[in-house]
């Protein structure tokens, strides 16, 4: 399933060594954003059995343009091989350095209805190093089932996962218990949060929060319908027209 995520960015700094300094640089967030969709393709052409790649069939297979991905790159230094491309192996290494994704991320979630139990039954998270180590609820019912091997815990248990070393929070809780959740989950140390309740939440500016609200963006759909049957006519000749 396809997301449309929704958030307010910041810039970001990422260090850089140039003859032996360090320095900052500034990062558009729209860039940072768009990283994880490059390396989605790298790991599927290191699939199909690819060594390298252009930055135009990249860019024909996330649907971008081949100079936004060389500009996005250039931020982070000289990946590629003029004629040649860049290097498969080594640019998804590079890309999973830089969104610190070279290690496993270990991610708590809160609220484990229908939403967080699918949340929790989804393999994809495992193909860029995340690791959902924790759940919790404060339904009684819940608490002390297992999905996906992970034991449903009480929310009460949410103020030991600094202990536990875990960083990243999912909420997926109704939304009238969304801005307590992620009080508590700041509390606690949590730097990143990944919020399904559809609600605005504030943090402080040291964590960062991506909301998705699945059914806002759906709305955006039926504008691009056609309103009519008389409409959808209209549109059918003009793509006849085109074929």
């Amino acid at each position: 399933m396809r997301f449309f995520i929704r958030f307010c960015e910041r810039e970001h700094k990422h260090k850089i060594t140039i003859a032996g300094l360090m320095r900052y640089r500034k990062i558009p967030g729209e860039t940072i954003r768009r990283l994880p969709i490059y390396l989605r393709g790298l790991l599927f052409s290191s699939e199909q059995g690819r060594e390298s790649i252009s930055s135009q069939d990249l860019a024909d297979f996330v649907g971008a343009n081949p100079w936004q991905i060389r500009k996005d790159f250039s931020y982070f230094g000289e990946f590629g091989i003029p004629g040649v491309g860049y290097d498969i192996e080594n640019l998804t290494r590079e890309i999973k350095k830089i969104l610190k994704l070279d290690v496993v991320q270990k991610a708590a979630l809160v609220g484990a209805g229908n939403l967080g139990s699918a949340v929790l039954a989804y393999t994809g998270f495992k193909v860029y190093g995340f690791d959902i180590a924790a759940a919790f609820d404060t339904d009684p019912k819940k608490v002390g089932k297992k999905i996906k091997n992970v034991v449903i815990e009480d929310v009460s248990n949410l103020r030991l996962l600094s202990k536990r070393k875990i960083k990243l929070a999912i909420i997926a809780v109704p939304r009238d218990s969304a801005q307590k959740t992620a009080d508590a989950l700041v509390k606690a140390g949590i730097k990143g949060i990944l919020n399904f309740s559809p609600c605005r939440i504030a943090a402080p500016r040291k964590v960062k929060v991506i909301t998705i609200d699945i059914a806002m963006d759906l709305a955006r759909l039926p504008y691009y319908m056609p309103s009519s049957l008389s409409d959808a006519a209209s549109v059918s000749s003009k793509q006849s027209a085109f074929a």
